[in-house]
């Protein structure tokens, strides 16, 4: 057996033991429960982080007949509109885009035990909100709404996607999926902001383990991002042609982990990932999650999670959370270097050439009654060693101090954060957050310091429409000189976003 199949089987085995349960921090069931269609309740609300709860979903059956016959089909229909100003031509473009389209998915009955999912997800990109061929580049936030590598190629905007297709079992305490489907994690997520979510090819199994205790396990060997029609490694950057788009290319990918290098260190470019994580609340208002995922040969990480309520005797809570992300490298600081962007300038001499690193997150919530809202204090900082490695969308500072478009989790960063949320009404809803994240002075391969302010609100026109806006502001410095004398880049902007969402 060679060394690489020992680590899978070590690091398989490590995470099997551990077991996992829903994301750390995060409100998911292991195990969905059966219930009949209620035609009086919309099949399904959208979530503040645009996650799709379902309020209804198919019964028992007793023959393959109606396991097919009552299923139930949940369609949506979207607009997402995205305008980038950049403040600095330097920095780039000013770019806009425009996704138009849908889903629509299909939840078969349950057969003992067994049933299937199967999710069709589509985007229109009209002719004139959108950039020109030569310049899909220079897109940031609404390069999601169409295919970069398939423009490039084929010159044709659009895409048509099966974004889920799994066959599931559920006895009511083990529930297991095999296929592409959606996976929240600390370290992954769906993250279906755009128009298609991001997707996982692999088999995960979540169970209950004891009393208010859920574990869950996975081993996903592709992923599937947001701006992709086919499915992809789940770290390599760049394919066997140095096509940039063409593997692995989130916004937070480590780009010194090619195909090319992988290769040329005598590695494999395709990777397996072993995920996992247990979550309990047996002491009373403590949530406490351990988190676990392994790229055998790349990194592994461990994250602990706890958030504890002390409720007031006027209906407010106060609620003080921490996460710690240790990251551990397996081989592939050798192969990518400690920067994300594969430019270790600055980096402490004990830190390039690996990936071992760490990151602390704080925050305090003070909770309004009935659910009304909340104010949030966030705190984070990343060790001064190497940058996390993310790029499964998961965000290692969300829920603390990351804004939307920000990826502050290079090495040496330090973020504060305050934000306001508010339920006015049943209609409308608005989040306020500001940011002050103080990157490395003295690394070129992270960004200029920089203040964010970034509002959201919510408006459901009905039980089944909703509008959602988005406004970022980013105030970057436009001075700093780093190691060797440059100056870093002026990434201010202002981002706006326009989304229509109805369910049926």
């Amino acid at each position: 057996m060679n060394k690489g199949r020992i680590k899978i089987s070590l690091a398989a085995s490590v995470l099997l033991c551990m077991g996992t349960s829903a994301m750390a921090g995060g409100d998911i069931a292991p195990v969905e429960p059966v219930v009949e269609v209620k035609k009086d309740t919309p099949k399904r609300k959208l979530k503040g982080n645009m996650t799709v709860v379902y309020n209804t979903l198919p019964g028992s059956v007793d023959n393959i007949r109606d396991m097919f016959g009552e299923g139930i089909f949940y369609g949506r229909l979207r607009s997402n509109t995205f305008y980038w100003d950049w403040d600095d031509e330097a920095a780039g473009e000013d770019n806009q885009a425009w996704g138009l389209g849908g889903s629509l998915i299909y939840k078969s009955a349950v057969l003992d035990g067994f049933s299937f999912t199967m999710g069709y997800y589509g985007s229109l990109n009209p002719d004139f909100f959108r950039e020109d061929d030569a310049d899909i580049g220079f897109v940031k936030a609404g390069k999601d709404t169409f295919s970069r590598y398939k423009v490039k190629h084929t010159g044709a905007y659009g895409m048509s996607v099966l974004g889920q297709a799994y066959l599931e079992y559920n006895n009511g305490t083990v529930d297991a999926k095999a296929g592409r489907q959606l996976f929240e994690s600390v370290f992954t997520a769906s993250n279906d902001t755009k128009m298609i979510p991001n997707t996982f090819d692999g088999i995960s199994v979540s169970a209950k383990v004891a009393s208010k205790t859920t574990a869950r396990v996975a081993w996903f060997a592709k992923q599937k991002l947001r701006d992709h029609e086919d499915a992809h490694d789940v770290v390599t950057f760049k394919d066997a042609a140095g096509d940039s788009w063409g593997n692995n290319d989130d916004a937070g990918v480590h780009k010194g982990l090619t195909y090319a290098n992988f290769v040329a260190a005598g590695e494999d470019p395709n990777h397996d990932m072993f995920l996992g994580d247990i979550k309990t609340k047996a002491i009373d208002n403590l949530d406490f999650t351990l988190s676990a995922l392994t790229v055998p040969d790349v990194v592994t990480d461990i994250v602990a999670e706890a958030h504890y309520r002390f409720n007031l005797d006027n209906g407010w809570a106060v609620r003080p959370g921490v996460r710690y992300f240790h990251q551990m490298d397996d081989g592939g600081g050798a192969v990518g270097g400690a920067n994300l962007k594969a430019n270790e300038v600055g980096y402490d001499a004990g830190a390039v050439g690996s990936l071992d690193s760490s990151l602390f997150c704080a925050r305090a919530d003070l909770e309004m009654p009935n659910k009304k809202g909340y104010f949030r204090l966030g705190y984070s900082k990343v060790a001064d060693e190497a940058d996390i490695l993310a790029p499964w969308r998961g965000f290692p500072t969300g829920g603390f101090t990351r804004a939307m478009a920000q990826y502050n989790w290079q090495a040496n960063t330090e973020t504060f954060m305050a934000r306001a949320h508010y339920k006015f009404n049943s209609t409308w809803t608005a989040s306020l957050r500001y940011a002050i994240q103080d990157f490395d002075d003295t690394k070129p391969g992270t960004q200029a310091d920089s203040n964010v302010w970034h509002l959201d609100t919510w408006t459901n026109i009905t039980k089944r429409l909703q509008m959602r806006t988005r406004i970022g502001i980013i105030t970057a410095d436009d001075d700093i000189v780093t190691t060797g004398g440059g100056l870093k880049t002026d990434v201010s902007y202002n981002e706006y976003r326009l989304e229509f969402n109805y369910l049926f």
